[in-house]
């Protein structure tokens, strides 16, 4: 039941981190583009000129609704990594990767509480909890031991850490693929979301042991001695 509620708190935390995102993009009076704005633009709580590396015109008028939903991202986050522990098993790998996404989700905490145009620096630390942090312990994941259930599904997360790692390091180096360095933020942002209703639905898919004690597909639970 704890890593069942875990996966649920997973599921609200990437829905309503979605909803809210879309209604204060709604609310601009200019155009919001997923491409060339950063996530970080809608929780900005004064209208100017912003970003001397990329200016542009940001002015949300619903930034508190966003940073609001930045912080519940990451409390929910946290509480879903909690409850589901025993889905990444035992072992050193296992227990340093749920450290650093543990971090991970304070730093969707910090961003909310600190917009990009109140303390830019800080902000920024946020961001790098989050896509620095978070995806390496998403990579970490990858190695969890094959006996829990996260690491029975290794090949779905090493494909999303590869790809959130290599979008990190090119959108904080101002790469741009193609994308936009907005698109490119989101890849890098948003993977550990993808992996987290990943993992929630195969938790909420996932049998229990039968009535005689045999163990059939695995529970998180199976991972732990």
């Amino acid at each position: 039941m704890r890593t069942r509620i875990g996966a649920a708190a997973w599921i609200v935390a990437v829905v309503q981190f979605l909803v809210v995102q879309l209604v204060v993009e709604a609310g601009w009076r200019t155009p919001y583009s997923w491409a060339e704005n950063n996530i970080s633009d809608l929780g900005n709580v004064s209208c100017r000129i912003w970003d001397d590396s990329r200016p542009r015109y940001v002015c949300s008028p619903l930034h508190d609704a966003m940073n609001a939903g930045f912080a519940v991202h990451g409390v929910l986050l946290f509480v879903g990594m909690l409850l589901a522990g025993a889905c990444w098993g035992r072992g050193g790998i296992s227990a340093t990767s749920r450290i650093l996404l543990a971090i991970s989700a304070g730093g969707w905490v910090l961003v909310g509480l600190v917009p990009a145009d109140i303390d830019e620096n800080l902000h920024v630390g946020g961001a790098l909890l989050i896509m620095g942090l978070g995806n390496l312990g998403l990579l970490l994941t990858g190695f969890s031991s094959r006996s829990s259930l996260f690491g029975g599904l290794r090949s779905v997360t090493l494909s999303i850490a590869v790809v959130a790692v290599l979008a990190a390091w090119m959108f904080f180096g101002q790469h741009d693929p193609g994308t936009g360095l907005g698109g490119l933020e989101r890849i890098a942002a948003y993977a550990l979301d993808a992996w987290t209703l990943v993992m929630a639905l195969a938790i909420l898919r996932a049998r229990r042991p039968d009535t005689a004690g045999e163990m059939t597909t695995g529970m998180c639970e199976e991972a732990l001695p």
